[in-house]
């Protein structure tokens, strides 16, 4: 497999994850650096193991995981672009309210696996391509973890300059990319 191949095939997978990265450094409005390198070392990480998970499933897991994984995938991203949705419109002009912290916790194992799905699937079929599965898998991750730096920074400027009215959107965006994810699997 090419390098240019196997890049077109890392920023595909990196897709889920960067719009994730926008819509969560959006809902923070003033992401700390270590939550940018949190989040996106996560989503690399993830999306670097899942397709090694996939490979070594290889045959066994393909259909189980063909047919759950959008579920899962929407089930995660839904609950969470939910939980900001609700977040952003509880807001009062009183105190200052505690914001949960995506990148922490189960909020960031949920959209680490949420957004590393398809990378599992593409295991899998690197596995019947018989493909070595551990470069692509460090190429895959490395560019999701560039990515998804890159889209917390983005998310950051717009989440600052427009308040709360950009936190219910990147939840709306969460969820919109768990819909898309249950579409793409039906």
């Amino acid at each position: 497999m090419s390098l240019l191949v196997l890049i077109g095939i890392s920023v595909g997978l990196a897709m889920d994850a960067l719009a994730v990265a926008i819509g969560v450094s959006i809902s923070l409005r003033g992401a700390t650096p270590r939550q940018v390198m949190r989040l996106s070392f996560h989503f690399g990480l993830f999306q670097g193991i899942m397709p090694i998970a996939g490979w070594i499933s290889g045959h066994y897991a393909a259909p189980l995981v063909t047919y759950t994984s959008h579920y899962i995938a929407f089930g995660l991203l839904a609950f969470i672009g939910a939980r900001a949705v609700v977040h952003a419109l509880r807001k009062t002009g009183g105190a200052p309210e505690i914001i949960r912290d995506p990148t922490r916790g189960l909020s960031l194992l949920f959209l680490s696996l949420a957004t590393s799905m398809d990378a599992f699937v593409v295991g899998v079929a690197f596995a019947i391509m018989h493909v070595r599965v551990w470069y692509p898998a460090i190429i895959i991750g490395v560019v999701t973890c560039a990515l998804s730096v890159a889209g917390m920074i983005f998310g950051n400027r717009i989440g600052r300059r427009f308040g709360t009215g950009m936190e219910v959107i990147g939840g709306l965006i969460l969820i919109l990319i768990g819909v898309k994810a249950l579409v793409d699997g039906l």
